[in-house]
């Protein structure tokens, strides 16, 4: 006799969880994002409502549910939440964090520009655009911010890989305190200068220029954030 091993099932709550990540992303794309109440939840799905609770809470860490007490459970897109979470715990030295995210720019940031001069339409390059003209308009410090994240975040977007975009989302939000050091060191103008130079090779189409010209970007932050360690010693 031969006995062929069992294949695992899954358990209630990993069916739950499948079932809800499926339809999550579309419901923050088409409506308000907000869910049915945890009761009509459990009963829709057969489940108890301990086994939901559960999958609800696994889903929350992904970033793929806010749960708010007394609001109710609202579908979200922050599937780069569990890595910006962790940096800080596995690098506790801000000026550390920030040398190491230049890093990580450096190697997949110029890729991301040189996939999105192959990709980019007219639309997307009218984007772009928009963007670019926010960050020449920005009134103040923290809208130069914003929409210095908005470009990076909009090529990205552009160049069509979800997983390169979602490492660039996972760096956000530490992008936002490197980008507080050098536009509050060198101003916005450089930031505003090397934008242009990438929207022009994007928007010709030229990869290796666009690549070429996010190199220097990253290079150029990177020099900022290291001379700006240096004051502080």
């Amino acid at each position: 006799m031969t006995i062929t091993p069992l294949k695992p099932t899954p358990s209630l709550v990993e069916q739950v969880c499948s079932r809800l990540a499926r339809q999550l992303r579309d419901e923050v794309d088409s409506g308000d994002g907000k869910l049915p109440p945890e009761r009509l939840m459990a009963e829709r799905l057969g489940v108890s409502r301990t086994v939901l609770r559960e999958a609800t809470k696994r889903l929350e860490l992904q970033g793929l549910l806010e749960i708010r007490h007394g609001s109710g459970i609202r579908a979200v897109n922050r599937l780069h939440k569990p890595l910006s979470g962790s940096l800080s715990i596995l690098l506790p030295e801000l000026q550390e964090r920030l040398r190491q995210l230049s890093e990580a720019r450096a190697a997949i940031e110029p890729e991301i520009a040189r996939q999105a001069a192959l990709k980019a339409k007219a639309p997307d390059v009218k984007l772009l655009r928009t963007i670019h003209e926010r960050l020449l308009a920005a009134e103040t410090h923290d809208e130069a911010v914003e929409a210095d994240i908005d470009f990076h975040r909009t090529l990205a977007r552009i160049a069509g890989n979800e997983i390169l975009k979602l490492m660039l989302e996972s760096l956000a939000d530490l992008g936002r305190e490197s980008r507080r050091v050098t536009i509050g060191n060198v101003g916005r103008q450089r930031a505003i200068d090397h934008h242009a130079t990438i929207l022009n090779a994007v928007a010709a189409h030229d990869a290796n220029a666009a690549a070429k010209a996010m190199k220097h970007h990253m290079d150029e932050a990177a020099h900022d954030l290291a001379a700006k360690a240096k004051t502080k010693r």
